[in-house]
């Protein structure tokens, strides 16, 4: 195994990492406003359930990203590492400053960069590259649309209860926070499953692109860790600052976020968990109140959205230009 397949696996598992701590929020952050769970437990619960998650739900996504986008004989590892080398320095600057942005528009992002300006596009698959942006831009809006029937529907079903159902809410929120965590692990960990299996049909290590059951073990553990440490800023911006979140409104977004996220999992469709779960919150507070949702703050994290794969792209490609300086 060259030097280059082990960097390209040692910064997967890097991103993997740092999607976990950046995307823990996402999982957990209704589960702690809403008091259903303390942090400790609900961070370890989701750590748990990442890991599992593609064990359960197969590894579709890993297929289309590795498979799906470009063509593996017209690239080269320095070409992932460059993708790679891009996303992770998004997330960190997102991170910093407590922008829930999306990981897997990062990676894309930058994987089209370095692609472009290593191979051009001839070396990209439009067809596959159709299917993640539709997936990765529909996701939101549906998110959004779930939340607020769901909410309706149990504001409906619940409006002769005593304000005791609340405990209900709070414990069913065990159920489908995991079925979220369960949802992240399933697509999230997947993507660096395909850049991992990518890089090794490329240095001919692989045939044929099959996700090797060691690289899903390592993927899912690096996420998994990640989620376990936890991204308290992230954290606090989707659990407070839409609105105050109530037990109610931690179980509708959850099952919307999970409903979405396990669907397009199972059909191939990687999509970003922040935005999925960041508009079922929209979702679920415009369907009891429109004015009850901070919209200033989603306009923000909306700017972060659109910025994200325009500005990866870039810095994909520079550090593709960076790495074919370094290595002629």
């Amino acid at each position: 195994m060259n030097i280059f397949i082990i960097i390209v696996i040692l910064l997967s598992l890097g991103f993997d990492f740092l999607n976990g701590v950046h995307d823990s929020s996402n999982v957990v952050a209704t589960m702690i406003s809403s008091r259903a769970f303390s942090p400790k437990m609900a961070l370890g619960v989701t750590a748990v359930a990442n890991f599992a998650g593609p064990f359960i739900f197969g590894v579709a996504v890993a297929e289309t990203i590795g498979n799906e986008i470009v063509a593996p004989h017209t690239i080269n590892n320095q070409v992932l590492i460059a993708a790679l080398l891009s996303a992770i320095v998004w997330n960190l600057m997102t991170w910093y400053f407590g922008f829930p942005s999306s990981s897997s528009h990062a990676l894309i992002g930058g994987l089209i960069g370095s692609v472009l300006m290593s191979a051009g596009w001839q070396a990209i698959h439009l067809g596959g590259l159709e299917k993640i942006l539709i997936a990765l831009f529909a996701s939101p809006f549906i998110g959004f649309i779930f939340g607020f029937i769901i909410l309706r529907l149990i504001l409906f079903l619940a409006k002769k209860a005593t304000p005791r159902i609340n405990v209900l809410f709070k414990r069913s929120q065990l159920v489908t926070a995991l079925a979220l965590a369960l949802s992240h692990g399933t697509n999230d960990a997947q993507k660096t499953m395909g850049i991992i299996t990518l890089a090794l049909v490329t240095g001919g290590f692989l045939q044929e692109f099959v996700v090797p059951v060691w690289v899903i073990v390592l993927c899912a553990s690096m996420i998994a860790l990640g989620t376990a440490v936890g991204g308290w800023k992230l954290i606090r911006t989707l659990g407070g600052k839409f609105f105050k979140i109530r037990p109610v409104d931690g179980f509708a977004s959850q099952l919307a976020g999970a409903s979405v996220i396990i669907g397009a999992s199972l059909v191939g469709g990687p999509v970003s968990t922040t935005q999925v779960v960041s508009s079922a919150i929209m979702g679920v507070g415009a369907a009891e109140r429109v004015n009850k949702v901070r919209w200033s703050v989603a306009q923000e994290i909306a700017m972060a959205w659109i910025l994200t794969i325009p500005v990866t792209i870039l810095i994909g490609a520079g550090f593709e230009l960076v790495m074919r300086w370094l290595i002629p």
